[in-house]
């Protein structure tokens, strides 16, 4: 675990100290994104972060290739290297969109590419959990696994939508992944594992920027980071997923959380969620899958009443809570779980709804107050109107009478 604790140190150490420089050739190049329609921040914030966090990944990668107990992790294939190569391809593909803001069918099939990459390089899924595991054809396997890397890529480009948004679910989800991944990897012989190294890294590197991007940012991740993020939590779970042996698992603990689609989807469930949910509302009014617009959950919170920091941490939140649900299920009885799933759901319900609440429910009270009282009016008026017309009428006939006798009066003496 020491060893982890550090390469995750390094990564985060390296993409803090690297950053301020990033953004410094950000502002030099011109990788400073206008101020658009759909976007939360007034003031036009350089981006192109995500170079810091591959420098950051590549740096902690490299110093682990070196190191003992994980060194073998490089030496037995390639794996790795593919991981990185990978990595850097993604996250240029993204910088050229930080700066010249291509086209969603070129970055889509940019992202297709480097995804068939990764799968033929050697990084894919092996097994397939339907009904019972079997193994998947190297077609069919290279296929799944473009498109959850593809699919995971563009989720977190999604949600990142506000200062330390995509950077924190993405670490919340390592954390969770990574600590799952190691516990397995000590039931094998060595302790080492690949999709552990990845995590912590990749935790590593999400710290480190969210110190620099915690609101307001005084930088933006771009394209170039919500992919290279999105890239490398798929990598990671790919990694254990593909290469797990079913004949070492008991079923009932590996069917629940080891299907390798169920996966990246719990893991990154806010950000595969957000997506799911503007695909349909873009294509139900007609419009491309990517269009934008100010629909997204963080819109939403922003909406309700929430700050930025307060829509980001109850975020996080339930982010921690799907992706640590997730994984202790296998640990504990699922009753307990289950519990205790239901009340943090409820306290991040009430924290969700809570700015919407108290701006309601005072209008709701005057609301009822000012229908009760036009009700009350109402109620009042119609019988009160019956019984002044009764003196009314009684008064007048009173003074038709009256006048009567008078015009008699008066003409009594001018007949006299």
């Amino acid at each position: 675990m020491r060893v982890y604790l550090f390469i995750a140190a390094v990564a985060g150490g390296a993409t803090w100290l690297i950053t301020p420089l990033i953004r410094h050739i950000a502002i030099h190049i011109g990788a400073v994104g206008r101020v658009r329609a759909r976007d939360v921040h007034t003031i036009p914030t350089p981006r192109m972060g995500g170079l810091g966090m591959l420098i950051g990944f590549v740096v902690a990668m490299l110093f682990a290739s070196r190191i003992p107990f994980i060194s073998g992790l490089f030496t037995a294939n390639h794996q790795a290297w593919v991981v990185m190569a990978g990595a850097i391809m993604i996250c240029l593909l993204g910088m050229a969109d930080d700066l010249w803001d291509l086209d969603w069918m070129l970055k889509l099939a940019g992202q297709l590419l480097i995804s068939v990459f990764v799968a033929w390089g050697g990084l894919q899924i092996i097994s397939l959990p339907l009904g019972s595991l079997v193994t998947a054809s190297p077609t069919l396997s290279m296929a799944i696994t473009a498109f959850l890397i593809v699919a995971s890529i563009n989720a977190v480009n999604f949600v990142d939508g506000l200062d330390g948004l995509a950077a924190g679910i993405v670490a919340i989800g390592g954390i969770a992944f990574g600590l799952y991944s190691y516990i397995l990897a000590r039931s094998s012989p060595s302790y080492a594992s690949m999709a552990t190294l990845i995590d912590v890294a990749l935790v590593g590197v999400c710290i480190g920027f969210l110190l620099h991007n915690w609101h307001p940012a005084k930088l933006f991740m771009g394209d170039s980071g919500s992919m290279l993020l999105g890239y490398l939590i798929t990598c990671a779970s790919i990694v254990m997923t593909g290469h797990l042996d079913p004949a070492s698992l008991h079923t009932s603990v590996y069917v629940p959380v080891f299907m390798p689609i169920l996966l990246p989807i719990l893991v990154l469930f806010l950000p595969v969620l957000d997506m799911c949910l503007a695909i349909v509302r873009r294509l139900s009014k007609g419009q491309s899958p990517m269009h934008p617009d100010r629909m997204h959950l963080h819109h939403r919170m922003l909406r309700i009443g929430h700050s930025v920091q307060g829509a980001v941490l109850i975020l996080w939140g339930w982010a921690a809570l799907i992706s640590f649900g997730s994984v202790t299920i296998l640990f504990f009885p699922v009753r307990y779980v289950v519990i205790g799933f239901l009340v943090a759901a409820a306290v991040l319900t009430v924290l969700t709804m809570l700015p919407y609440l108290r701006r309601r429910i005072p209008e709701i009270m005057e609301e009822d107050a000012a229908y009760s009282k036009h009700h009350a009016a109402q109620h009042v008026c119609p019988q009160s109107g019956r019984g002044a017309d009764r003196p009314t009428s009684e008064a007048g006939n009173k003074s038709r009478d009256a006048g009567k006798d008078t015009e008699r009066d008066t003409d009594r003496p001018s007949q006299a």
